[in-house]
């Protein structure tokens, strides 16, 4: 059973609607970047809409009934490859927020894996492959966006002058109508490069 009161059965969670609590998929970060994000989301994210962790998405809406096979695909994922590599690249223009733009041939390959396994199942959002990105504002002004996004350049440069890092692991998570929940953590201790 979930802290969230969401009963789970061995081959799914029974949820009455499951749009309104899906699971979401995320790639930790690693703790140095973690730590840093997590700095810029509590200085410039709305303080009443900060109810998460920074983290990296790549899937916004599994479905409950895809639980156990979550739960089993994941950690095969994670034991059969090594963590994605990445790099920053900048400053993302979200229009009313402001992301860390990240580069990830292997994060998105990755991805591609994971939606194939799940087609059929994904919602429209997830059909498209996204960009990577650290959300550090969001759900400001597009004046305040741009402000930040003009501040924080220079120091989000000498961030990316560091190079690569990788991801430790998939995270999924279910989403409780503001804060997340995490619900399995599956270490990348694999060999195999996408």
């Amino acid at each position: 059973m979930l802290r969230s009161g969401i009963a789970c059965a061995a081959s799914a969670v029974r949820c009455d609607d499951w749009v309104s609590q899906p699971f979401i998929l995320t790639a930790a970060l690693p703790p140095d970047i973690q730590s840093w994000s997590e700095g810029l989301r509590r200085e410039h994210y709305p303080p009443e809409r900060n109810h998460l962790h920074a983290h990296v998405t790549m899937f916004h809406s599994f479905a409950p009934s895809l639980l156990a096979e979550l739960r089993d695909f994941l950690p095969r994922v994670a034991a059969e490859f090594a963590p994605p590599r990445a790099v920053i690249s900048g400053v993302m223009d979200l229009g009313t927020g402001t992301a860390i733009a990240l580069l990830s041939e292997e994060l998105l390959e990755l991805r591609a894996l994971i939606a194939e396994r799940f087609h059929g199942s994904l919602t429209a959002q997830d059909l498209h492959e996204p960009r990577p990105h650290i959300t550090v504002q969001n759900k400001v002004t597009r004046r305040q966006a741009r402000a930040l996004q003009a501040t924080l350049a220079a120091e989000v440069e000498l961030r990316a002058g560091r190079g690569r890092f990788a991801f430790p692991a998939l995270e999924l998570h279910l989403y409780q109508g503001g804060p997340w929940e995490r619900v399995k953590r599956s270490v990348f201790r694999g060999q195999a490069r996408l």
